[in-house]
């Protein structure tokens, strides 16, 4: 089979229509002719979560180089979704960060965030995806398994479409390319060890985060008029919290646990908890504040990296991405920024053309250096708390106990914040924070820094 060049006939599949392959899509519609979504759940008209992913009802976080990434592939949505109702501000002079109990200091960072909730963003990247003749979606179908050629090679999926009115539902899907973007259930693994292929390595580190949820109306005086807060927790106090304006003049609040620590569901319980938190600037606000729903929950086990750029062989017309290649501990807020990110990587290993044996190690080992260093932050973040398993290597000791010394400084220094926040926003790499300018600021500023009281480490709900 030849698969075509740009602009000329051919199929691409992609499996699932979450951030990851409705952007995937938007690439390879640059390269074939057709390009089908397929995707287990209904997916909705409106901005409202949908059943197949439960976790698009919760607090979502969109890094400042993600947002840049998506205005890429998409120009014009940062406009489109300010005039529905998503708020831009800066990401340090319009929201407040607190880290070990203290505030960073207040300052322009130059990094510009949106606060908008992931249905409504999700449901105006599909739009503006299928506006494309090119790209089409097919919902409610399950995708059960690869089709191979005599030669290995991946030529479609087959599966179950639940609304085929004709036979059993069975259906066979011929593609040029298939793209699983299917999320942290991927079959993917399976699928290669079924074809006779090693599959990836993993690496797990297992957190098990359990945050609650519940939306709130926003008034004008909230916070003296910023967008958020964001509440770490602490090695002493591992509980964190959110507090995020959306559309639609509301909060959405999370908060959330580790290790078996659940943040209770009824409304009386949820209050408690945030005030448990290591700083009571979220719970003074919700306190007070307008409850439009009731607390729902959330769980997720352990962040999953799979090592494909490592695989020595692949069958050709695969490619893996978005949370099927690593799903990060969502209260890092990455997911998304690395989806589009990856969808850009896609984008540039495509230009090589599709038909040579190499591209799906090419595509992964384009993606490695994208998933590194989001990796580093919230693998090295989570083995900062007592009991998550895995060992610790003096390497992340060392950078844990730097980090923590540049947020201490961030307090009193706005300029360490904002060379924090540069990096956690995926806009400068983590050696940025040891340059010499920003290293002398932090030793400067430790000198300042006020003490905390020591927290009361929380019983476990």
């Amino acid at each position: 089979m030849t698969v075509p060049t740009s602009g000329e006939d051919g199929t691409a599949v992609v499996v699932g229509a979450s951030m990851a392959g409705l952007l995937a899509a938007r690439v390879l519609a640059e390269h074939v002719g057709r390009v089908v979504v397929l995707d287990r759940d209904t997916l909705p008209e409106d901005a409202v979560a949908r059943g197949g992913a439960p976790q698009s009802a919760h607090a979502h976080g969109l890094l400042a180089r993600g947002r840049r990434a998506l205005e890429e592939l998409l120009p014009g949505l940062t406009a489109d979704l300010v005039a529905r109702g998503a708020v831009p501000g800066d990401m340090q002079a319009d929201f407040r960060w607190i880290s070990q109990g203290r505030p960073m200091a207040a300052a322009t960072s130059g990094l510009e965030g949106l606060m908008v909730s992931r249905p409504l963003l999700e449901r105006e990247v599909r739009r503006r995806v299928l506006a494309d003749p090119r790209i089409s979606v097919r919902a409610r179908v399950d995708v059960r398994s690869l089709v191979h050629d005599a030669s290995g090679r991946v030529t479609g999926v087959a599966g179950l479409d639940r609304d085929d009115p004709a036979g059993d539902g069975l259906r066979r899907w011929d593609a040029d390319l298939v793209v699983d973007a299917s999320g942290r259930q991927s079959c993917a693994p399976e699928w290669l060890a079924a074809a006779g292929f090693q599959p990836p390595e993993e690496e797990r580190v297992e957190v098990d985060v359990a945050y609650a949820t519940r939306h709130y109306r926003r008034e004008p005086g909230h916070l003296d008029g910023d967008l958020g807060i964001a509440l770490a927790g602490t090695p002493d106090n591992p509980r964190g919290g959110v507090l995020l304006a959306q559309e639609g003049d509301r909060w959405v609040c999370g908060l959330g646990g580790i290790l078996g620590d659940r943040p209770p569901l009824d409304p009386a319980g949820f209050e408690a908890y945030a005030a448990s938190l290591p700083s009571p600037a979220l719970y003074e606000v919700i306190r007070c504040a307008v409850p439009l729903d009731a607390p729902r929950r959330f769980r997720f086990p352990a962040s999953v990296r799979r090592r494909y750029e490592r695989l020595a062989r692949s069958p050709r017309g695969l490619l893996v991405t978005g949370d099927a290649v690593c799903s990060f501990n969502p209260v890092y807020g990455q997911g998304m920024a690395v989806a589009a990110l990856e969808a850009l990587a896609l984008r540039d290993v495509l230009r090589g053309g599709l038909d040579r044996p190499s591209l799906a190690q090419d595509f992964w080992r384009a993606c490695a250096p994208v998933v590194d260093v989001p990796w580093q932050i919230a693998a090295g973040g989570d083995r900062r708390f007592p009991g998550v398993p895995g060992p610790v290597d003096r390497r992340t000791r060392l950078l844990n106990g730097y980090v923590a010394r540049v947020q201490r400084a961030a307090a009193v220094d706005p300029a360490v914040g904002t060379a924090f926040l540069r990096v956690a926003n995926l806009e400068a790499p983590p050696p940025s924070l040891v340059a010499p300018s920003v290293l002398a600021r932090v030793v400067r500023a430790s000198r300042r820094v006020p003490a905390v009281p020591r927290p009361r480490v929380p019983a476990v709900a």
